[in-house]
């Protein structure tokens, strides 16, 4: 009943039972309408308006009806069909009370369930960063390092006995590139901790692969792992939560890393975007790793299914959860030479599931 105040409630059942009394009036049927007018107060008002409506809707047809129509004591049939009335009247109130409380418990079942969701979602993203300590280090380390040997030639030009200004200013447009990197990846890694609800908005995916390429680059390079990406031009954004996105980028490209590193051979990870049927955007995530596990394959979006030794068996769970929330589908296959290959669709149209 959120959202109408308790006088409009009644105020509503107050009208319908006057509407009834109009109505009923000339035809002669008031258990027809007074029940009407209790079931509305009942179903937009809620328990206290629908017991409202009884009391107005049993004055009014004591006195409009059963005084008015028969002599007293002399038609015992009517008072049994007023009986009838007021239990009928009470079953509705009592039905649309339960119905109510039915609804509002769904609700906040529904309610649970997408904050365990999310809680858990924030768990295991901040699980994985927290693995990722070195990488995160790396990333951040390496435009600041740049930065502060940027600023000491700036300082050497300046110090010149001719000061060379075009250098410096060179020097310190640098330095500003180097600060703008560092601060969009610190950037980065604080929305991947954050906690709150999914923020829908339009997401380039394409600048999202980047990023996380970025931000694992370092993960895959002592491992001998190149990553290569095939992204399409112009493919349209997708209405869609960046973070989650992220997260679903993330999980792959770990998965896939994590297979190649006791392969032998070539080990190559490579994210594909393209535009596919129905304006679906699709995104492949494939490595040259040790492929799925054997007769366990369509297990591995089970929640707690794992081949890690310390893994928590949720990445690819949460992951398939998060791409169905953005109205698409993961699935995984073996490649034809080696290795696997993780694909999702993103529709790019506002086809999205809460």
């Amino acid at each position: 009943m959120k959202g109408r105040s308790k006088l409009g409630r009644y105020s509503v059942a107050t009208i319908c039972c006057g509407v009834a009394l109009a109505v009923a009036w000339p035809i002669d049927a008031p258990s027809s309408c007074f029940l009407l007018a209790v079931t509305v107060s009942s179903l937009f008002g809620g328990l206290g308006p629908g017991l409202f409506s009884i009391a107005l809707s049993s004055l009014a047809f004591n006195y409009f009806f059963l005084r008015r129509t028969f002599p007293l004591a002399t038609e015992p049939a009517t008072y049994l069909r007023f009986a009838v009335f007021l239990a009928a009247a009470l079953l509705i109130t009592g039905l649309m009370e339960l119905k109510r409380r039915v609804e509002e418990s769904r609700n906040r079942a529904e309610e649970a369930l997408r904050q365990a969701s999310s809680d858990l979602a924030r768990v295991s993203r901040v699980t994985t960063m927290g693995e990722l300590t070195a990488s995160v280090a790396h990333e951040v380390k390496q435009p600041i390092a740049a930065s502060i040997t940027n600023a000491k030639t700036c300082l050497r030009w300046l110090a010149a006995d001719k000061p060379n200004l075009e250098e410096a200013r060179a020097a310190a447009r640098r330095i500003v590139e180097d600060q703008t990197r560092a601060a969009e990846i610190i950037k980065r890694i604080r929305e991947l901790f954050k906690k709150g609800a999914p923020q829908r908005e339009w997401v380039d995916v394409n600048e999202v692969i980047q990023e996380m390429v970025v931000l694992l680059r370092s993960e895959a390079a002592p491992y001998f792992i190149s990553v290569r990406t095939e992204l399409a031009a112009d493919l349209p954004h997708v209405m869609g939560d960046r973070v989650q996105l992220q997260q679903v980028l993330m999980n792959l490209m770990m998965n896939s890393i994590d297979a190649m590193t006791d392969v032998n051979g070539t080990r190559e990870l490579t994210i594909n975007s393209q535009l596919g049927e129905n304006e679906q955007l699709v995104v492949s995530v494939s490595d040259t790793g040790v492929g799925l596990p054997a007769q366990q394959a369509d297990k591995i979006f089970d929640a707690f299914f794992t081949t890690k030794p310390h893994g928590t068996g949720m990445g690819l769970r949460i992951s398939r959860s998060i791409v169905e929330s953005h109205g698409g589908r993961l699935w995984a296959a073996d490649n034809s030479s080696r290795g696997a290959s993780f694909q999702f669709t993103l529709p790019t149209k506002l086809e999205v599931h809460e």
